[in-house]
This record gives C-alpha cells, structure tokens and sequence, in this order.
C-alpha cells in the first residue's frame, strides 16, 4: 500500500483537475492506494465519464477562489491534468498554487509533433489559421472541437463534416454534417468515413495519445491535407509529466 503521509506529516490530499482518461486513470491509481483525491470537472460535458473518489463540477472563481480552496480543503498535491488546449486553467492553477504554496505539476500527454508522419502535416498556431489554411477545399472534415466550430461559420458554401463530443449548441449551416461521437477510432473506421464523406482536408488540434490518432495515419494515406493546430505553451516553471505513472510518483515521493 502507497503511504500517504506528506514529509511534513500531513495526510495527503490530491486535487486531480481534469476530465481526460489520464486524470481518471491517476485517480483510479491513488484512491486503490487509499489516498484521498477529489477530481475537478469544468462542467462543460453533459454527461462525463466519472473517475473515482470524490468529484466536484464547476469552476473555482480564479485564481484566488482556486487557492483558497486548496488551503480550506488541506490539499497537498495537485495534478493538472487537463486537455492540453485548456491553458486558461492551467495557468490558474500554476498561480493559485504558487499563491497557496502548494505543488503542483502538469500531466500532459505526450503530442503528436513526435508523430512519425509529423512533417507532413501543416502545423498552424490557431484554429483560425488552421481555417484560412484550409480555404481552398471543399469538403472539409473539422475535428477542432465544439467551442471554436463558429470559427468555421463562413464555410456555409460547401460540405463541412463535423465531429464533436457534444453538439454544437447554435444552428450550423444546413450544408454541413456534424457527427457527435466519442472516441476511440480505429483506422478502418477513419478511412472508411473519409472515403464516404469524401472529404479532401482534415483540420484538428494537437490533442495528442492515441485515441484518435488514426485519423492523421487514415488522412494521410488517402493523400489528404492535415493541418494542426499547434499546442499553447506550458506556464512556465510548471513541471510537466507525460505518463500516469510518472504523476502517481510525483504525488508519492
């Protein structure tokens, strides 16, 4: 059994952020190893899947709000395991832990810059480059997420394949085709939804792992344009883990 006992005595209490399999995996880990953790979910999906121990949905209020919880909840640990596009919060949470004196590190799944087909995609530093770079083709496939899809609005012109987690929440074009789906895919299941659809680009972002990583290697293969949306930076100072294991040995060290 994990011991969780802090150097300074202090009972251990991680606050996990985040709804990615990487959080819930890490608070699978630590509640088996009998260490109190609560997950934080922004509330953004209607129905997430649930990790273990204790959850709680919404946001904090800030940087202040988020510090002041982790001194009146004893939280000694915190793993920021949030999507690697949520930079807002994690820079939140590098500045309320600096404010509470509480560590914390970033759990970040590793991108696909190291992809082995990396240097044939078109890397872009937003969803709106991502858009002008693609302005040309007619039958896009769009899997950038729901948030930024009125970037696309003006693609009301042609056949716009969309695939979301959660629907869209405002009337798109009547031209377009959203598919809400969670991941993962398997590479015959890509392909053979390009090849259906037709589809002559694929924009998405650096999300990285390998859930829907056959979509690059099914693009790619059927000649297609892929432009991605590169990563935003990490706070700095922030120390960054890439694995579950090397954030459940952080949290016990």
């Amino acid at each position: 059994m994990t011991r969780a006992v802090t150097r300074a005595g202090t009972r251990t209490r991680v606050l996990v952020l985040g709804g990615t399999g990487e959080a819930r995996e890490l608070a699978a880990r630590l509640t088996a190893d009998r260490v109190p953790v609560v997950s934080s979910l922004a509330g953004r999906v209607s129905r997430p899947a649930l990790p273990e121990g204790d959850v709680r949905v919404g946001g904090f209020g800030g940087v202040d709000g988020l510090a002041t919880y982790l001194g009146d909840e004893t939280v000694t640990h915190v793993v920021d395991a949030t999507h690697p596009f949520a930079d807002r919060i994690s820079a939140n949470a590098a500045a309320a832990c600096a404010l509470a004196g509480v560590p914390v590190v970033r759990l970040q799944r590793p991108g696909w810059t190291r992809h082995p087909l990396a240097s044939s995609f078109s890397w872009v530093d937003s969803v709106d480059a991502a858009r002008e770079a693609t302005d040309g083709f007619v039958r896009p496939f769009v899997t950038t997420g729901r948030q930024q899809l009125q970037s696309f609005s003006s693609w009301d012109d042609r056949f716009v394949l969309v695939r979301v987690v959660e629907p869209p929440g405002w009337d798109v074009p009547a031209s377009w085709e959203v598919r809400q789906a969670r991941g993962p895919f398997g590479l015959d299941e890509e392909l053979d939804l390009m090849r259906s659809r037709r589809v002559d680009a694929l924009l998405t972002k650096d999300s990285g792992g390998a859930l829907t990583e056959p979509k690059l290697r099914a693009a790619h293969g059927l000649g297609m344009e892929v432009v991605v949306v590169r990563r935003p930076p990490v706070p700095d100072g922030l120390e960054v883990v890439e694995t579950v294991d090397e954030a459940h040995d952080w949290v016990n060290a």
